[in-house]
């Protein structure tokens, strides 16, 4: 009797030790799957400089657009949670539209190699951003099912694992790459 309750034990505390490494590798995942993210996002913040002293060239007399898409830029580098990270990235596709917007009105602009070339980088960074960002989002649903599911949710509640917060947007205008037809 006393070797079947041993057993009981063990069974369970193994079966704990299995949920609790699954729950580390989870949050572990969710972390290099946001880091990913991070990557590109430093990446079209990186880009827009270039892309502002380009159209700058051509429309130099457009200082609130250009204004408007630095302090997006600088709104969005400072995000500190996912949820943030949304917002200041809805604010920042807006004004690089408003940007994409004032490029049309100039037709040289719009043959500029350098200029075309940084639009299609932007088009591949949205493109690399949306894909993390599914990734990411796809683990965060996992390791929060995980730690609401039960029995994972007691050992979750024991060591203090928390639900992670999704990386959405707003709307789903905002949410498609921003297209520009210079055709």
């Amino acid at each position: 009797m006393t070797l079947i309750i041993l057993a009981i034990i063990v069974a369970v505390a193994l079966a704990g030790v299995a949920i609790y490494n699954s729950l580390v590798k989870l949050r572990n995942t969710s972390e290099q799957a946001w880091s990913d993210v991070d990557v590109q996002l430093k990446r079209r913040y990186d880009l827009i400089p270039n892309l502002v002293e380009t159209v700058k060239g051509y429309a130099s007399h457009e200082q609130e657009t250009f204004e408007k898409v630095v302090q997006a830029r600088n709104q969005a580098m400072g995000a500190a949670t996912p949820g943030e990270q949304g917002q200041a990235e809805n604010f920042l596709t807006s004004a690089l539209k408003s940007l994409f917007a004032l490029a049309e009105a100039y037709p040289d602009l719009k043959a500029n190699q350098n200029f075309l070339d940084l639009q299609d980088e932007l088009s591949n960074i949205e493109e690399q951003i949306q894909l993390a960002r599914r990734y990411y989002n796809a683990v965060v649903r996992d390791l929060n099912t995980k730690i609401e599911s039960v029995p994972s949710n007691f050992v979750a509640n024991m060591f203090n694992f928390e639900k992670r917060e999704y990386f959405e947007l707003d709307s789903d205008e905002e949410r498609e790459t921003p297209k520009v037809d210079f055709g």
